[in-house]
């Protein structure tokens, strides 16, 4: 298994925006046969930040996520235009 963690931060004003793009994403990336879990946050402190907890059952599942028709569709769809800040790490569990 491989986790992805991604910490983003939304020009002011289009949280709406990043929201209803993230909800098209998820319902779609949570079909993939890779896909373990896919889940977005939205900070209650700062509206701004976004963090998605992603799993998958290995990198080849990941990169199949990457190279989806939705995936492109989520970033030339507008989600790169609303990010002011991102980073992005990935972990595997301990054995």
């Amino acid at each position: 298994m491989i986790v992805l963690f991604v910490h983003m931060t939304v020009k002011p004003g289009t949280e709406e925006d990043c929201k209803r793009l993230c909800r098209d994403i998820t319902d779609e990336t949570r079909k993939e046969p890779g896909c373990i879990q896919y889940v977005v946050h939205q900070s209650t402190e700062n509206p701004q930040n976004f963090a998605f907890y992603e799993s998958y059952v290995d990198q080849a599942a990941l990169d199949a996520h990457r190279a989806s028709a939705h995936f492109a569709w989520y970033v030339k769809g507008g989600i790169d235009a609303l990010v002011e800040s991102r980073t992005r790490e990935l972990f595997v569990p301990l054995s």
